[in-house]
């Protein structure tokens, strides 16, 4: 695995936020980047008024999504983890 310097850690993050977002969007749930370097995804369901703040997490030899309630996902299927968080938000 190659060493990855904050630059393009913060870039990958942004990244696979940025795909998860798009996703929760098609879901009906608001979102926004927030934090330092917009480092973590604010999901809040409009109807519900209820949010969760979703982390984008380097694992091994991969990303995955972290959120409240001990929810987990691969990013590399930001649409199980839209699903997942929209259960969440319901």
């Amino acid at each position: 695995m190659a060493v990855l310097g904050s630059d393009e850690l913060a870039e990958a993050r942004r990244y696979h936020l940025a795909a998860l977002a798009r996703e929760v969007e098609v879901r009906g749930l608001r979102w926004r980047l927030a934090g330092a370097e917009e480092s973590v995804l604010r999901v809040v369901n409009p109807h519900t008024r209820r949010q969760a703040m979703v982390l984008a997490s380097l694992v091994g030899d991969g990303w995955c999504y972290l959120w409240p309630g001990g929810g987990m996902g691969d990013a590399r299927d930001p649409s199980y983890a839209a699903d997942q968080i929209a259960r969440l938000l319901a």
